[in-house]
């Protein structure tokens, strides 16, 4: 694992100040797996990020204070873990889109599997603000959840090709993507089903975020494209500006500025609160297959290089410094 500096409690990993410029915005945090295939990464309440292993069929935690990651691996090596959120109960739950099951994993790696029905592939999940963990079904295209006992109720039943992936909670309410549909749901927790057509047709909406502000951004992949949901369903597009970026992952700070992947142009990107300014960073290694984007709640910026098998930390002053003195290089 490539770590130096200090480790002290709470204090972020500052990169090496011998590297180079643009090498000093980034930290590489590699797992004991190689092309273990790193997927979703969530905060723990235990000072480590937990994230998902799709290709090696496990749950990684990386410690925060000293960088070092441990590796759960799952009993079917076909599980193809992808979405992991924090539960009610201080677990960790995860999406085996490959096994067609919801996993549990307690910070002492204890591990309980509660199956979902077949060829319904089990993807993003997040906790609902009544306790349980809600999931998307991508093969099947519903909306589900489970109980913190592991029950596994079918809230939602969409058009089966409509694919819906991630979930976020705004207003009480289950909001998602549907990458096959180019809409955005929003359901209630007695069932009141709303869809949002994007502006865009056929944009394959990905990832969501919940911004400081109320509304929900998300990445439009096919539309090349960011996207802002008001409280009403209202939406405006913001184009970043290489084309055929490949957007996967968004996130916005507590600051307000909002962090995305670029997974075919090898960027991360940074827009402002407003959507006016779009900047695009390049990272060092070709090929990384950069996905999924998260902050930590200080503000610390990890996501995943899903084809080089590692986790990245992305330190934005030293980004954005690099940028304004070499914009022709980022």
């Amino acid at each position: 694992m490539d770590v130096n500096g200090s480790t002290d409690a709470g204090a972020p990993i500052e990169p090496d100040t011998a590297a180079s410029d643009l090498a000093s915005g980034f930290r590489v945090y590699r797992p004991p797996t190689e092309a273990s295939g790193p997927y979703i990464i969530v905060e723990g309440p235990d000072e480590a990020l937990w994230f998902c292993q799709s290709q090696a069929s496990a749950i990684g935690r990386l410690d925060l204070r000293s960088g070092e990651i441990v590796e759960f691996k799952l009993p079917n090596p076909r599980a193809f873990p992808v979405g992991i959120t924090l539960g009610s109960d201080g677990a960790l739950w995860f999406a085996q889109q490959g096994s067609d099951a919801i996993g549990r994993i307690t910070l002492a790696g204890a591990l309980t599997e509660f199956p979902v029905p077949a060829r319904s592939g089990p993807t993003g999940l997040i906790l609902g603000p009544d306790g349980n963990v809600w999931f998307s079904e991508v093969e099947a295209g519903r909306i589900s959840y489970v109980t913190p006992a592991g029950e596994v109720v079918q809230a939602a039943h969409l058009e089966t090709t409509s694919r819906p992936l991630s979930l976020v909670v705004r207003d009480g309410e289950i909001w998602f993507s549907e990458v096959g549909a180019g809409r955005i749901g929003r359901l209630s927790l007695d069932g009141i089903l709303r869809e949002y057509r994007t502006p865009s047709p056929a944009s394959a909406p990905r990832a969501l975020t919940c911004h400081p502000d109320g509304s929900i951004w998300a990445v439009l992949t096919d539309a090349n494209a960011l996207l802002r949901i008001g409280h009403n369903g209202e939406m405006t597009e913001y184009p970043v500006p290489s084309q055929a970026a490949s957007l996967r992952g968004i996130v916005a700070t507590t600051a307000g500025d909002l962090w995305f992947t670029e997974n075919a142009t090898n960027r991360i990107g940074r827009a402002s609160a407003d959507g006016s300014t779009i900047t695009e960073l390049a990272l060092l290694a070709a090929g990384s297959g950069v996905r999924c984007i998260m902050a930590t709640s200080g503000d610390r910026i990890f996501f995943s290089a899903f084809d080089a098998g590692e986790i990245w930390e992305a330190f934005p002053s030293r980004l954005l410094q690099a940028e304004a003195a070499s914009p022709a290089l980022l």
